[in-house]
């Protein structure tokens, strides 16, 4: 049975439903529990609550554990209310929002604690298991970064190269993903097209000898050489290259075009959330996607976020 998906419809919606932290917990435990709760030890669906806040208790085996527990909120001392409020203005801001414009909306002091939250949020915007790309799609490189001298081709001294894959939908650009990679060679975007399209899919790609194996590895490659070609590569490939520069606009209008190498891919996931969810008309959709998300990812702490880590150290020491 699919949950009936629930979220506020406008403001007033929002603060009348999640005024208090029980309210707010009773969301978190709809969402994560929607069949009624089930225990991460023994799998069983009987518990009983303890009496301490939100603290639930096994009737099998005794394990106790939250709603929390095991998610993006773990170990966070802050309010369940502000984080969904936190969440709230990411969403219904059309391009994001900045740590500063986030932190004053929050009435928080500390601005680390504000870029964590939204450094955590951003591996909440990548979906677990999500499906790869299929049919027909478009892949490219781009860089990311300010104009460069004496470097040539696909060469780099400063900028950042990612990888974009667009699938075609007609006229349209549908679903996208995106990756910084460290160069344009095989060995970095093979791996990023077989994890991210599906075998079988036809894959539009200029002639670029990295992209040469990809018939070997089961999908039906169509290349388009630039330079014996009549059109430009914007006109090739029209979908990668309007991606590319959406995302540069967003880079420097939101993030004012500073994005540390070390974190680049979580910002990449945002735009791609964005991106992938730009025609709905109800931003509360995407709050509920993101909260959800949030209670199936692995809980981030400190370490994580200041390395720009995709696997979690327990560290503890963070005020998040």
């Amino acid at each position: 049975m699919t949950p009936v998906e629930d979220y506020p419809s406008d403001l007033v919606d929002f603060e009348k439903r999640f005024a208090t932290e029980q309210a707010c917990r009773d969301y978190l435990v709809q969402l994560r529990w929607p069949q009624g709760f089930r225990c991460s030890r023994c799998g069983s669906d009987k518990s009983w609550p303890t009496g301490r806040d939100g603290l639930v208790e096994c009737a099998r085996c005794h394990h106790q554990t939250t709603v929390i527990a095991g998610t993006i909120f773990e170990g966070t001392r802050k309010p369940l209310s502000l984080w969904l409020r936190a969440m709230r203005l990411i969403t219904s801001q059309k391009n994001g929002i900045s740590v500063l414009a986030l932190q004053r909306q929050l009435g928080l002091t500390r601005y680390e604690t504000v870029w964590t939250w939204l450094h955590k949020l951003r591996r909440a915007m990548v979906r677990p298991g999500r499906e790869r790309l299929s049919r027909k799609v478009e892949v490219d490189e781009f860089y990311l970064g300010g104009d460069e001298t004496g470097v040539h081709g696909r060469e780099t001294a400063s900028k950042a190269l990612v990888v974009v894959a667009a699938e075609i939908d007609g006229r349209r650009t549908g679903r996208i993903r995106l990756r910084h990679v460290p160069d344009a060679s095989s060995e970095s975007l093979i791996p990023f097209i077989e994890e991210t399209i599906e075998p079988g899919a036809e894959v539009y790609t200029d002639g670029w000898s990295s992209f040469w194996s990809l018939e070997s590895k089961g999908y039906n490659h169509k290349v388009t050489v630039i330079k014996r070609s009549s059109m430009q590569a914007y006109e090739v490939m029209p979908r990668v290259h309007s991606v590319a520069s959406l995302l540069k606009r967003w880079w420097i209008g939101t993030h004012q075009g500073s994005m540390g190498d070390g974190h680049l891919d979580y910002y990449l996931d945002e735009f791609t959330f964005r991106f992938n969810r730009r025609t709905s008309r109800k931003r509360g959709k995407l709050f509920y996607r993101l909260v959800q998300q949030a209670l199936e990812v692995d809980p981030v702490y400190w370490a994580d976020v200041a390395l720009g880590s995709r696997i979690s150290k327990i560290n503890k020491s963070s005020d998040a």
